[in-house]
This record gives structure tokens, C-alpha cells and sequence, in this order.
């Protein structure tokens, strides 16, 4: 009901503006007048009531009115320095009201004069700076004029000769920000009203307005990654005050790399109160190891490994393992296969006498870093998450050391369903986490956070071992300009800490004071970032490869539009939702093909994107040409497809037996002209598995031929009613190969599909269209 509320109130002000312009050639409006205009009766009113909701609207007002200090202190200087000094507003308050509007943001102030549009009928951008000046009677030429709306206050006081000073509240790129944010808070919460929010975008507009002149990667630190991160930094200190009220002795350790940025935020707020401590989940699980389970888990989800990447893992060379090594091409193997023989390779023995060794120094490391480490019952582990793998390991180690500390972890994300084996004592807390976001939201907003991850991280590579107290960490394989990119945005991010806790008290404002509406907030500011970037931030980030840091030294792109697109192509739009990384910033790649392509995704995230809408149809068949090295051919019937972009699809299915080593695609039989999205090969041991298969390949525009066609680009034309593509069909090994084709019609509408009598898709239903001479065309089998 909030919501119909405030959307009835904003129709019912656009209602009355636009009936006192057809009236008085004026759009200016008192508060009644706007409520002349509101549905009593469906909010159970009656229409006495229209002079309370006027005086309750004006009392929420006086509530959530904050003075700009900066702005206070210049007007006050200038009625130091003996100016008249007053205000002008475009308003539906009265006088009277706009009055006691400013003495309640600032008590005691004055001033000399004060002018409300709706008194006199006329705004700033009509003739209310004309009515000033007369009323006044002050010269043009010596007034001056600050506003922050630049058609009104400015243009209207050039108008009149007033000199003018621009004071923006908010960049429109902020702006833009703000809308798709709180799109995203409107998707994934649409029963919380999206306009309250504790002052956050108060404090951000304020902040940002005194970080101009910056860099644009320090500009993102301030206006996402700062908010984002004084969230999360209120989150941890909720946590250390709730132990601390328990008469516990708390630690904090934040977890390197990525747990950098959270440590130097809490650093800028705390002083040092915290540790930053490099520890990842591969020398803690080793360290935890008494059998060779847990190392034959981790090495499990390793894509690839190889001999050197195994040693700097488990410290030691056994000679069974490094022969297993051998056996492979380039000494590369999978880490399944690794994991699968390793009980065969090492002794259980191996493994606990290398775990004790890393234990030992491990906790000499814990000791150095944490002050008093002995000495405290609770040690809060922050991250940014996302299923406690350190803290678990730790658990173990403490537990194997006879060290009764508990632990708790503080992460920005959490995979909540991973920690039912979490111990008893211990805890761990998601400031974004199941009960404030679905699961299904939660896994999109997690495979696409290496974004983040790379913003938060070190510029020092990942930690290997310890030795005397130390950390001895592996070479760091990240271009320099990308270090100093991500450090450049974390000094954004300082910087909006700094000042955040400046101006909040001067504005009464207290953004985390709800920490549900806090944590909201801060999933809508994440998911906006990841999911709905604008072209700034994609030009920005789109460059940031991310170290996979397991298995390999090998960086993998955030970004790959092409790869998206091809996907699209082979499997459809809802299955590329699904694409497997790389590119780690999957979001990024759709929005790198369009922002509307980048809403799709979300919608998706969100679990908004309905198979039977995006999903595609048969719509009918259509006969292709195949034919072999030696120029025989055969016509086969092939499926065609619309989706639920209005595209065409068509999949050709070609074994190997079939020797075929040209497609000849009629496109003019569908379309005499048209937009050719992309061709795309996929293989596999039978069709069912090469359609499914992630591992897609494009077919170069420049090895297509055209028999009765024009192509420029993407669009193509036929010139004949026999107009085809001719395809190249290379020799493949695998059983089954799928070429898929990916168009859009542009001379007719969209075909639709048809079903049978009993309510199933017909097999080959009617293609028709409209051609340009508006005759009827089909075509089936």
C-alpha cells in the first residue's frame, strides 16, 4: 500500500500541474492542490481528509529535511559580511511553510527576504526572479544566485541578468547509479519500500559532491565500493561489540588477499585494533590434514595442475607423485584425475607429518600478527566469504593444537547452506546472506564477484608458507597497471569512509542504524556493480584478468562479450546464464553486448527470466543442402527455431559418417533480408551432448561465401529467391557435430509457432511472413 501511495501522490501532482498550465498558463501547485487529485476511497478516506494528508506530508518532510553545512556556512558568511541574503524556491509549500521548514533544518536562522513559486504563481523558470528583482528593488547586476537545478536556477537567472553559481547535488552518472540500484532493490525486494534507506544516498550524494576533480577509479571507490564497504565494516563491529558484551576477549584477523580492503576500511575507523593476516584456504587445509581426504577434495576442483604447483601446495616432492606427473603431456594433469590416485601416491603418514609441520608455523605466524593472541577467547575471521574454508580449517588446526579460542567469521557473502559443520561454539555471519537475499540470487552475485575480489585484493601474491613469524608468498602474475588500478579505487573507498563519518553527524544521518536495511542496501550497491555496470565501469574493469591462484599461474579474463554472444548463438539466451568461467565477470561480458542484454542477466540472477518466454520454439522446418568433398548432395529437413527475443535458430546436425564438408543454408527461403547474429559449431559424442556442450566455436564471417546474397557486416540481402550461405564444414573427431545458425528477420514479423490437436508443438509447423510485395509465403515439408 506505501508503494500505490507514493504512486498516486506523484500522479496526482503531475495531474494538477498539467491542468494549471491549461488553466493559468502556469504549472505551480500549493500541496492541496496536489491532493485535489488523490484516490481517497481506495486508501478508505474520505475527502475531508485531504487537509491531513497536506499537514502529514509536511510534517515527514520536516523529518527528513537535512541542511547542507557547507551551504549553511556560506549563507551565513555572507550576512557576516552585510549582504542581504534570502531564498528563492520553486515549491508547493507556502511561504509560511517553506519558513518553518528552514528553521527546523537550521533553528535560528533569518533572512531577507523569502519567495515560495506557489505563492506568486510563477516558478524561477517563468517570471518569479523578475517578480524578486521588482519587489526587491535591487539591480540585476549586483545579485547573485546559488541553485542546484541548472534550467531553473541558472538559465532563470541569466534570464534576468542574476549572476549564477551551479551547485550540483549529484552527477548524473551518481544518478544513474542511483536508478539502476534501485531497480535492482525493487527486483529482488519488491515488498520493502526502496525509498527509505536510512540516509545512505543522502550521505553518498554528500560525499560525492566533495570528491569531484578525481580520477574515475577513485571515483568508483567513493561511490560503490565505499558505501558497499562502510556497510560492511558497521556489520563486523556489530559482531566484536556483540562478544565483547559477553565479557569475550576479542581478535579480528582479516583474511589476504582479498580481505585487504575490508582491513584497511576498519583501519581508517578503528585505528589498530585489527590484524590483516595472509592466510587462504590451501595452506590451512593442509596445515588441518590428518588424512588425505581434505587434499584430495581441494585438489579435486582444480581444472589443471602440474608438478611445481603441487609442490609449493604440499611442500614435498614425492617420487610417486612426480612419476604420475610424467606420464602427461607437458607434465599437466587434471586435478580429478590427481585426486583420484592420490592414495596410491602417498602414505597417510606423508601428509600428517607435512600438516604438522605447516601447523607449527602457521600458529607462529597467528602469533606475530595478533597482538595477545593467547590471551583471547574470540577471533573473528573477516572475509568476503563464501563458505568458511579458513575458518573450518582453523577449526581443525586449534583443535589439533589444544587451542580453545572460537572462531568467528564475518563475511561480506556467504553460501549459508555450507555451514551446518560449522562447530558448535563457533559462528558465521553473511552481512549479504540467505536471509537477506534468495540462494539462487546469492550463486549469481558469487560467480560473478572475481570483479570484487580483484578491487579488494593485494598487490602481493598469495601466501605459500611461513618461516620465523613471516609470511613467504608466491610471484604475483597481475599487470602493474591493474595493481594500481585496484589500489586507486581502494584509496576512492578511504576516501569515502573518511568523509562518511565526517558529514554524518552534521546531518543527522545514520545509513547502517538498521543493519537489515543496511544489508540490503549493500546487496543492491554489489549487485549493481556486478550486474548492471554502466560503459564508464566496463571500460574501466573490462581490461582485470583474475588469478585463479589454484592449480595454475594462469590469469583468465573477466571479460569475453564474443564468448557471450557465441553462446547465445549455440545454446540460447538462458543457457549462456549458465556459461561456466571463464570469463569470470559473466555479467560483464552480456553487459559488454548491450545493457539491455545486461537486465536479461539479472532478470536471470533474480529468477525472473521464465524459460517459456526466453526459452526458444520449433516454428517449422526448412531443407538445407549437404554436400560432400566430392560435390555430391543431399536436402535434409532441419528444425527452425524462434526465441524469445524474436530471433530465428536453426541447428544443422551433421555426424561424422556423413563426410559433409558444405552446408548450403537458403537464407532467402526464411528472409530476404536480415541481421546473421553468428554461426557456431559445438561437438560431442552424441547430438544431445553437443548441443549442451559449453565448449562453443564461431565460424569467421570471412569463410562464409554467399550464393545470391549481399552481406555488410552482420546484415545481409538476397538477390535472388534461391539467395544461400554457403557454410565450411571442417573435419572433426568426436561423433556428432551441431552448426547453429542465429538470425533476425528484418522484412517480416515475427513467425510464430503452432500446435497440434493435442496441445503439442506441431514437428513442422508453417512458416509465414509478409513479403515486400505483401504476398502470403509458407514453407514446411
Amino acid at each position: 500500500m506505501s508503494v500505490s501511495f507514493v504512486q498516486h501522490r506523484i500522479q496526482a501532482e503531475a495531474r494538477a500541474r498539467k491542468l494549471a498550465q491549461e488553466r493559468i498558463g502556469s504549472t505551480e501547485v500549493r500541496i492541496v492542490d496536489i491532493y485535489k487529485y488523490f484516490p481517497f476511497r481506495l486508501f478508505g478516506l474520505s475527502r475531508e481528509a485531504l487537509s491531513d494528508l497536506a499537514q502529514i506530508e509536511f510534517e515527514a518532510e520536516l523529518r527528513l529535511c537535512r541542511a547542507n553545512p557547507e551551504m549553511l556556512e556560506q549563507y551565513l558568511d555572507m550576512k557576516r559580511g552585510g549582504f542581504r541574503v534570502g531564498f528563492i524556491s520553486d515549491t508547493y509549500w507556502s511561504t509560511e511553510q517553506l519558513a518553518q521548514l528552514l528553521r527546523s533544518c537550521s533553528p535560528g536562522l533569518t533572512w531577507d527576504f523569502l519567495y515560495a513559486s506557489c505563492d506568486h504563481g510563477s516558478g524561477k523558470s517563468e517570471a518569479l526572479f523578475e517578480a524578486y528583482l521588482a519587489e526587491q528593488g535591487i539591480d540585476a547586476a549586483s545579485s547573485f544566485h546559488v541553485g542546484d537545478n541548472h534550467n531553473a536556477d541558472i538559465k532563470g537567472a541569466r534570464r534576468h541578468g542574476i549572476r549564477p553559481r551551479y551547485y550540483p547535488q549529484a552527477s548524473a552518472a551518481l544518478a544513474s547509479k542511483f536508478q539502476r540500484e534501485t531497480s535492482i532493490f525493487e527486483l529482488l525486494w519488491p515488498d520493502q519500500p526502496s525509498r527509505l534507506d536510512c540516509g545512505a544516498r543522502t550521505l553518498r550524494r554528500a560525499v560525492t559532491a566533495r570528491s569531484a576533480g578525481h580520477s574515475t577509479a577513485f571515483n568508483l571507490g567513493v561511490t560503490v565500493l565505499g558505501p558497499m564497504m562502510a556497510a560492511f565494516d558497521a556489520f563486523i563491529e556489530a559482531q566484536r561489540a556483540a562478544l565483547a558484551r559477553e565479557g569475550a576477549r576479542v581478535a579480528i584477523g582479516f583474511l589476504g588477499r582479498d580481505g585487504l580492503l575490508p582491513y584497511r576500511v576498519w583501519q581508517a575507523n578503528h585505528g589498530e585494533t585489527g590484524a590483516y593476516v595472509e592466510i587462504n584456504r590451501r595452506v590451512s587445509l593442509v596445515g588441518s590434514a590428518d588424512t588425505l581426504e581434505p587434499l584430495s577434495e581441494l585438489l579435486g576442483r582444480v581444472v589443471k595442475i602440474d608438478a611445481a604447483t603441487f609442490v609449493d601446495i604440499v611442500k614435498v616432492q614425492p617420487p610417486a607423485v612426480m612419476k604420475f606427473f610424467a606420464q602427461y603431456p607437458d607434465g599437466i594433469a587434471s586435478g580429478r584425475e590427481l585426486a583420484d590416485a592420490l592414495p596410491d601416491l602417498m602414505d597417510q603418514r606423508e601428509i600428517a607429518d607435512i600438516a604438522a609441520g605447516v601447523r607449527t608455523r602457521l600458529l607462529a605466524y597467528l602469533r606475530a600478527k595478533i597482538a595477545d593472541f593467547d590471551g583471547c577467547t574470540d577471533l573473528i575471521l573477516v572475509d568476503l566469504g563464501y563458505s568458511a574454508s579458513v575458518q573450518k580449517s582453523l577449526r581443525r588446526i586449534f583443535d589439533r593444537e589444544g587451542i580453545r579460542i572460537r572462531l568467528h567469521g564475518a563475511y561480506l557473502l556467504t553460501l549459508d547452506d555450507a555451514f551446518d559443520d560449522i562447530a558448535d561454539d563457533d559462528t558465521a555471519e553473511g552481512l549479504i546472506s540467505d536471509r537477506i537475499v534468495t540462494p539462487h540470487v546469492k550463486r549469481t552475485l558469487i560467480r560473478n564477484v572475481a570483479l570484487l575480489e580483484q578491487l579488494c585484493c593485494s598487490d602481493e601474491g598469495s601466501a605459500r608458507d611461513y618461516r620465523g613469524g613471516e609470511v613467504l608468498r608466491e610471484g604475483d602474475q597481475r599487470p602493474a597497471a591493474q595493481l594500481a588500478l585496484a589500489n586507486e579505487v581502494q584509496s576512492g573507498t578511504l576516501a569515502y569512509a573518511s568523509r562518511a563519518r565526517e558529514l554524518a553527524p552534521h546531518y543527522a544521518l545514520q545509513p547502517d542504524a538498521d543493519p537489515v536495511v543496511a544489508a540490503r542496501w549493500a546487496a543492491a550497491v554489489l549487485g549493481r556493480l556486478l550486474m548492471l555496470p554502466d560503459d564508464d565501469e566496463l571500460v574501466l574493469l573490462g581490461g582485470i584478468k583474475h588469478d585463479v591462484n589454484l592449480g595454475t599461474q594462469a590469469l583468465a579474463p573477466l571479460l569475453d562479450a564474443g564468448f557471450i554472444n557465441d553462446c547465445i548463438v549455440a545454446r540460447g539466451l538462458a543457457a549462456a546464464c549458465t556459461a561456466p568461467a571463464p570469463p569470470m565477470w559473466l555479467a560483464g561480458s552480456f553487459a559488454a553486448l548491450s545493457p539491455s542484454h545486461a537486465y536479461l542477466y539479472t532478470l536471470f540472477g533474480a529468477n525472473r527470466l521464465p524459460a517459456n518466454v526466453f526459452g526458444e520454439a520449433q516454428c517449422g522446418t526448412l531443407q538445407v543442402g549437404l554436400f560432400g568433398p566430392d560435390g555430391q548432395a543431399s536436402l535434409e529437413a532441419v528444425s527452425v527455431y524462434h526465441t524469445g527475443l524474436g530471433d530465428l535458430r536453426l541447428r544443422i546436425p551433421l555426424s561424422r559418417r556423413m563426410a559433409v564438408a558444405t552446408i548450403a543454408l537458403p537464407l532467402a527461403k526464411l528472409t530476404r533480408a536480415g541481421m546473421l547474429h553468428g554461426i557456431t559449431v559445438q561437438y560431442g559424442e552424441s547430438a544431445a551432448k553437443a548441443v549442451e556442450s559449453s565448449n562453443v566455436k564461431a565460424i569467421a564471417e570471412g569463410r562464409l561465401i554467399d550464393a545470391g546474397l549481399e552481406r555488410s557486416g552482420r546484415q545481409f540481402r538476397a538477390t535472388t529467391e534461391d539467395g544461400m550461405l554457403l557454410i565450411p564444414v571442417d573435419g572433426f573427431e568426436d561423433d556428432v557435430a551441431i552448426y547453429t545458425v542465429a538470425l533476425t528477420a528484418l522484412d517480416h514479423d515475427r513467425i510464430l509457432a503452432v500446435e497440434d490437436r493435442d496441445g503439442n508443438r506441431a514437428p513442422s509447423a508453417t512458416l509465414t511472413w509478409r513479403s515486400a510485395n505483401s504476398a502470403q509465403a509458407t514453407i514446411g515439408n
